[in-house]
């Protein structure tokens, strides 16, 4: 499989690292979040060094639909309820100013940036649909309720939320990171305070940003409680119209269509990773009957790292790790969620103020009922009775005869079927494999 932007774009290589190096700050994986995390920091007068374990861009980033949208759901109504309403506004301004960052950084960068208006739709909610309006209104945001729109769907209503963006990921990728210090194929597979150590070296370094899309220490965050990870499934046809636009079904595992280089970007068949989903099949049942004419070019899938309240965690690894931030969690939004992650980050190491950094908390307080049923859905795969396990935590793999690999049910992490690697938070293959691991990359597959 091969997704549109891998096969339009050609990034450099880098090689890796052989010998001990030092830095100012040291940055685990090379996806969007790294990548950008990196340049901002950079730019602000930090010695920078990216450690990737893989390829630059070659983890979730390259397989994002590359959506920069604020609009993440049906999720405002709920967030003012949640957390009040200056929270919720500051939320909305993070995410409003990493698309302007974006638009900035894009004008000296090909990468196909568009400004689209994003839509969030339902077939059967259209309170719900409502309510959320209404909520973006109160907080200064003209939004407006539609009743149709140019979908092969019919739709209960549609939310419009004005002047958003989509971009190619991998271009955009590849103008800005050409100036920065980056290995790839180097995997840091320990930490002793802020020095990392690989196969052939380690980096010590006065900060450590882990943006490796699961965060891969266990000891410190509880992260494995408090996420869980989501594949998505994508195709590209072509002989498709043009729909002006980027639109998202509200429901966890709903549709979702944006246009890209004249093809139609065809989403959904969601599930939580290691379950099952209607993964491509529903996306061409749908694309033969709304869209006979059309053949498909691209087909790929793709892996989010979903948090209980739908809220990255941007910030401090834990209260007890000093030097260590962490970015992960983007709930399906990974392309701002990334540029948050630069600009938040990089205030806090440079000691300045960020406005937007209790919002995005990783020491935040979560709901007891979310944390216990995310934790019972573990147990039950830990319990699950097989022989193949999941070498990070113990869980039962469940076979995936759609993608051909073995798949871990509690966190995410996915295996070939001969037992190597392809997804973390494990470290390691089913059998003990070392060496191969991908520090992973924080992009996500809506992207926005």
């Amino acid at each position: 499989m091969e997704s549109i932007w891998s096969a339009t774009a050609s990034l450099k290589q880098w090689d890796p690292l052989r010998e001990d190096i030092q830095t100012d700050v040291l940055v685990i994986g090379g996806g969007m979040a790294g990548i950008l995390c990196a340049h901002a920091l950079q730019n602000a007068g930090r010695q920078v060094v990216v450690a990737e374990g893989r390829r630059v861009g070659g983890g979730v980033t390259q397989n994002t639909t590359a959506q920069l949208n604020t609009q993440q759901g049906l999720i405002f109504s709920k967030f003012i309820k949640a957390m009040g309403r200056e929270k919720t506004s500051l939320f909305i301004q993070a995410n409003q100013q990493a698309i302007e960052v974006f638009r900035a950084l894009s004008r000296t960068i090909d990468c196909d940036l568009e400004d689209k208006d994003a839509h969030l739709f339902s077939r059967t909610d259209r309170q719900g649909l409502e309510e959320e309006v209404q909520a973006l209104q109160s907080l200064g945001i003209k939004a407006e309720f539609l009743e149709e729109l140019p979908l092969p769907v019919p739709i209960a209503g549609a939310v419009r939320f004005p002047s958003q963006a989509q971009f190619h990921p991998l271009r955009f990728l590849e103008g800005i990171s050409r100036n920065l210090r980056i290995y790839e194929n180097t995997f840091v597979k320990g930490l002793e305070g802020t020095t990392a150590y690989t196969d052939r070296a380690r980096i010590r370094a006065k900060r450590i940003i882990v943006a490796t899309h699961f965060p891969f220490l266990n000891t410190h965050g509880t992260y494995f409680l408090k996420m869980y990870q989501h594949r998505s499934y994508v195709i590209a046809i072509k002989a498709a119209p043009d729909l002006e636009g980027m639109y998202l079904e509200e429901t966890m595992d709903g549709l979702y269509f944006r246009n890209a280089r004249g093809m139609l970007l065809l989403g959904g068949g969601d599930h939580r990773t290691g379950k099952q989903g209607g993964n491509w099949q529903v996306l061409r049942e749908l694309a033969r009957e709304a869209y006979p004419q059309a053949q498909e070019q691209y087909a790929w899938a793709t892996q989010d790292c979903m948090t209980l309240d739908e809220i990255p965690y941007i910030g401090p690894y834990s209260p007890r790790t000093p030097g260590l931030y962490v970015a992960t969690g983007f709930n399906k939004w990974g392309m701002t969620g990334s540029m948050i992650s630069a600009m938040l980050l990089t205030d806090l190491i440079n000691g300045k103020r960020n406005e937007f950094a209790p919002v995005f908390d990783p020491s935040r307080s979560m709901a007891l009922g979310q944390l216990l049923l995310n934790v019972g859905s573990a147990l039950a795969g830990m319990a699950y009775p097989t022989a193949k396990r999941c070498p990070h935590l113990g869980c039962g793999l469940r076979w995936n005869p759609i993608e051909h690999t073995w798949d871990c049910p509690c966190h995410g992490s996915r295996f070939t079927q001969k037992g190597s690697l392809i997804d973390n938070p494990a470290t390691g293959g089913i059998f003990g494999e070392k060496g191969k691991v991908p520090t992973g990359d924080a992009g996500q597959s809506r992207g926005s």
